[in-house]
């Protein structure tokens, strides 16, 4: 076994591959149904615990405060729910943009979640640490419990799904999109009727969010247009982030290189289980 200290932790991101609001609810949220997939790419996490209680975010190369970011927050909410009277430096190696639609913000905070818990010896189970993650917010769980899964109410009702390996061409724009914004505007479709999990898997579905994106954001609605000569291009989440799905892993590898002149673009694979969960598993 090797020592988990200050190590570097797999941070992955997710797609969407559909999205439907269900309904509203009467707190002001709205249910969905959506089917995550995560990949086998992401943000990197860099975790050394130590004896002092300070939560200590090292400089990051991210507009985002250090009180305000998620994975300080997970690590002051495991804290205050453990009585744990250890700290820890936390760093962050941002590759998921800010506001793409790939739960990167959501996946870094599950990552400090699950560490930590180890590091802490706080000996939480992965249902009461998903708990705690929903607080921080909706994608939260599905990192925590580390499998493509289908979801339904909040994002909290998750069933895990088998996908299978996958391969996916993602287009970053290079704009931040707020997910309250799109879900706050009054065109936003609220009641759209709910899928099968064979209909989901084979595709259908869509993303009821497209409609608002593309309304306020017609240059991202320009690049969607501008794609369908290389497959069929689907916006995950509240967006900016597009993927469109391979055949296989050549095929999204030259599709990448063929896209890259025009665009930032990556080729990725999409699995069941996280990366996070298999490296845990080896110490």
């Amino acid at each position: 076994m090797s020592d988990l200290s200050n190590s570097s932790w797999p941070a992955p991101a997710k797609i969407n591959l559909f999205l439907r609001v269900t309904g509203r609810r009467e707190d002001g949220y709205h249910n969905i149904q959506t089917l995550f997939q995560l990949l086998d790419w992401g943000d990197q996490i860099r975790i050394r615990p130590t004896r002092s209680p300070h939560i200590t975010r090292l400089p990051a190369s991210y507009d985002v405060p250090a009180a305000e970011d998620l994975v300080v927050r997970a690590a002051q909410l495991l804290q205050k729910n453990t009585g744990c009277r250890r700290g820890a430096e936390i760093g962050v190696d941002k590759k998921v943009p800010l506001g793409s639609g790939m739960g990167g913000g959501s996946s870094d905070a599950a990552t400090v979640l699950l560490v930590l818990n180890r590091l802490w010896d706080c000996g939480i189970g992965v249902d009461d640490l998903a708990h705690l993650g929903r607080g921080l917010g909706a994608d939260v769980p599905v990192f925590v419990r580390g499998h493509s899964a289908m979801a339904e109410g909040v994002g909290e009702r998750l069933q895990p799904v088998s996908l299978g390996e996958r391969y996916y061409v993602v287009l970053f724009p290079g704009f931040s999109i707020s997910t309250a914004e799109i879900f706050s505007d009054p065109d936003l479709p609220r009641d759209s009727k709910p899928v099968s999990l064979a209909q989901a898997i084979s595709g259908q579905g869509g993303n009821d969010c497209e409609i608002v994106v593309r309304k306020r954001f017609p240059a991202l609605a320009g690049i969607m247009d501008s794609l369908r000569d290389w497959g069929r291009p689907v916006m995950t989440g509240t967006g900016s982030a597009i993927f469109m799905a391979m055949s296989d892993k050549k095929s999204a590898m030259s599709t990448a290189n063929a896209l890259k002149t025009l665009y930032n673009v990556r080729a990725v694979r999409g699995v069941d289980r996280s990366a996070l969960l298999e490296r845990l598993d080896s110490y």
